[in-house]
C-alpha cells in the first residue's frame, strides 16, 4: 500500500519531503566508536532492504548518503523486490589538492557517483566547507565542480555544516539546485545559534535538505520532528536515519501527523514509572 508522502520539486525532479538517511545503515552514530561498531555489526543488507521497503510503502523514494557499495547494493535489491525506483542523492568526498591520488580526485569520484546512478550529487561538507572563504565571502571553485557534476548528467548541490555556504552560494548565483544543512532543536553540530540557521534556511534561494533533525538520537523523535517540520518551508525536506523498519514507520507517521497539524496518537513506550498515568 502506498500512502503518498508530501513532495516537493528540486531541479525539476519530484522528491519526497522526507528523505531516507543512511548514517544508521553505515555506522556513523555521532555517539561513540562502540555505537558505530554496533550499527555495523547489527545491520545487514537484508535489514537495510527491509527499511528501504518500509519507506517505499509511503512513497518515500529518495535516499541520501555517501557513494558506498554496500548502500548501492541494498538500494538495487530494494528496487528489485518492490519494483519501485529509488532516487539517489549522493554526497561524495574527494581530495582537493593537486597531489591527490588518481582514485580520490574529483573526476574519479564523480565518475563513480554517475556510475552508481546518482540523480543528485552534493559534494560532502569536507569538500564544500574547505572551499569557503569567509574573508572574501565566496565559495571558491564551486562552479568548477558543479560543471563537472552537470557534465556527468547529475544535478548539483552542496552539503555543508556552515550556514555561510548557503548565503555565499546564493550571492554568487552558483549553479546549484539544493543545499544540505544541519538543523535541529538541540543545536547539535551547528556552528551558530539555531535561530540564525532558521533564518538562513527561510531565506535560501533553493530548497534545503535538513539533516540531523533528531541530533543523532539526542532528541525524542516527536520533539525533533515537531521542531523542524514547524520551522521550515513547504519546499524544504527532512532527512531521517533509522535503525529498524519500526523506527522508520514511527518517524514517517509522526511526520505525517505533524505536517498535517495533528497531535500524534502513536503508541507510547511503556515503563513501570508511567503506570500511574494510565
Amino acid at each position: 500500500m502506498s500512502y503518498g508522502f508530501p513532495r516537493t520539486t528540486v531541479g525539476g525532479v519530484s522528491l519526497p519531503r522526507l528523505i531516507i538517511g543512511t548514517n544508521w545503515f553505515l555506522g556513523y552514530s555521532h555517539t561513540s566508536l562502540a555505537k558505530d561498531k554496533f550499527i555495523k555489526e547489527f545491520q545487514t543488507r537484508q535489514r537495510i532492504v527491509s527499511m528501504l521497503a518500509t519507506f517505499l510503502e509511503y512513497g518515500i523514494d529518495a535516499v541520501m548518503g555517501p557513494v558506498a557499495s554496500e548502500l548501492e547494493e541494498a538500494v538495487a535489491e530494494a528496487e528489485q523486490q518492490t519494483g519501485k525506483r529509488i532516487i539517489r542523492i549522493y554526497t561524495p568526498a574527494f581530495e582537493l589538492g593537486a597531489d591527490a591520488a588518481p582514485e580520490e580526485c574529483a573526476e574519479a569520484v564523480l565518475d563513480r557517483c554517475a556510475a552508481a546512478h546518482a540523480t543528485f550529487c552534493l559534494p560532502h561538507q569536507m569538500v564544500t566547507d574547505a572551499l569557503i572563504d569567509r574573508r572574501a565571502g565566496v565559495i571558491r571553485d564551486i562552479n568548477k565542480y558543479t560543471t563537472m557534476i552537470r557534465d556527468r548528467g547529475m544535478i548539483p548541490g552542496l552539503s555543508t555544516h556552515m550556514p555561510e555556504a548557503i548565503v555565499f552560494a546564493d550571492r554568487q548565483k552558483a549553479d546549484i539546485e539544493t543545499y544540505i544543512q544541519i538543523y535541529n532543536a538541540a543545536g547539535f553540530l551547528m556552528q551558530v545559534e539555531t535561530d540564525w540557521v532558521m533564518r538562513t534556511i527561510s531565506e535560501a534561494d533553493k530548497p534545503v535538505m535538513i539533516i540531523k533533525p533528531l541530533a543523532a538520537g539526542r532528541l525524542l523523535p516527536v520533539v525533533g520532528l515537531a521542531f523542524v517540520w514547524n520551522t521550515i518551508r513547504e519546499q524544504d525536506m527532512v532527512v531521517i536515519g533509522t535503525t529498524t523498519p519500526g523506527e522508520a514507520r514511527e518517524s514517517i507517521e509522526l511526520s505525517l501527523d505533524l505536517i498535517n497539524r495533528r497531535i500524534p496518537n502513536n503508541e507510547l513506550q511503556q515503563t513501570r514509572s508511567k503506570n500511574s498515568l494510565k
